[in-house]
């Protein structure tokens, strides 16, 4: 297939062919524009089975059973995390993969957690529960919208508003560890503060800590690897209220700091 491109002079050139369906790149190479056809198999492959694990969730929520689908959640989390930092190790990044991620993300983070929160609670308030749902999932959407059009304008220490992994995991942290409660008035008042709240924080202009800026990479005392012990000792005995707890907690973080950011300090020796 060839295609056209017009040259500075407005007129048509069909200088490059490209096979039809195949995905072609530009990019630079020292200084110069090189046209580059196919995609990297690696990254893109973490990020597919990303997608997999948030669709896997949403089928096992339609089907009942909410602790597969929460813990398929935060196995797309982990993938998520994967894909990125392994394009940069192996300098496989690309804006397919880019977009890819970012599309994988709204299934994962966004559609997934809020269905899986329906079928578990929500359904059964017609339609207070899916205008809850959809609350969640617009809020995803705007936040990864948001996010891509940032990126490299922003102090990479924070995330302005919530992420939606960690807003993801909220949602999914809760269902995992109340999925064998009775239904009760709190706790479908709880899912609904949870999942709305999250969709409103994602959206948000508060500060979140990124953690971008440790050092992973230097020396530490060995002490620190005790401590890394005991955070997987921790989490192995209660995963779900655990991590629950944990990712509840950074989302209440930002509002805490902003908080607290907003008061202004007094001066020294100033009275009571």
């Amino acid at each position: 297939m060839t295609e056209e491109r017009k040259t500075a002079d407005g007129k048509q050139n069909l200088d490059y062919e490209v096979e039809a369906g195949e995905v072609v790149e530009e990019e630079l190479v020292e200084g110069a524009p090189v046209r580059r056809k196919g995609i990297y198999l690696l990254p893109n492959a973490l990020t597919t089975a990303s997608l997999f694990s948030g669709f896997y969730a949403i089928v096992s929520a339609a089907n009942g059973v909410f602790d597969n689908a929460a813990i398929a959640i935060f196995v797309s989390m982990i993938l998520d995390g994967l894909d990125g930092r392994v394009a940069r190790m192996t300098n496989t990044q690309s804006k397919f993969g880019e977009e890819y991620d970012s599309l994988a993300d709204m299934v994962a983070f966004g559609v997934a957690p809020g269905l899986v929160a329906f079928f578990w609670s929500l359904n059964a308030f017609d339609k207070v529960g899916w205008a809850v749902t959809f609350i969640y999932v617009a809020g995803a959407a705007l936040r990864l919208a948001r996010f891509n059009t940032q990126i490299g304008s922003v102090d990479k220490k924070f995330f302005v508003g919530l992420p939606s992994p960690a807003a993801a995991a909220c949602v999914a942290g809760l269902v995992w560890c109340f999925h064998l409660f009775e239904p009760a008035a709190w706790l479908t008042l709880l899912t609904m503060v949870v999942v709305a709240g999250t969709g409103v924080l994602m959206v948000s202009n508060i500060l979140y800590r990124s953690f971008k800026d440790l050092d992973l990479r230097g020396r530490v005392p060995f002490a620190a690897i005790l401590l890394v012990v005991l955070v997987f000792v921790v989490i192995a005995l209660d995963p779900a209220t655990v991590l629950f707890t944990g990712f509840l907690i950074y989302a209440l973080s930002g509002p805490v700091r902003a908080l607290f950011r907003g008061k202004p300090r007094k001066a020294p020796g100033a009275a009571d």
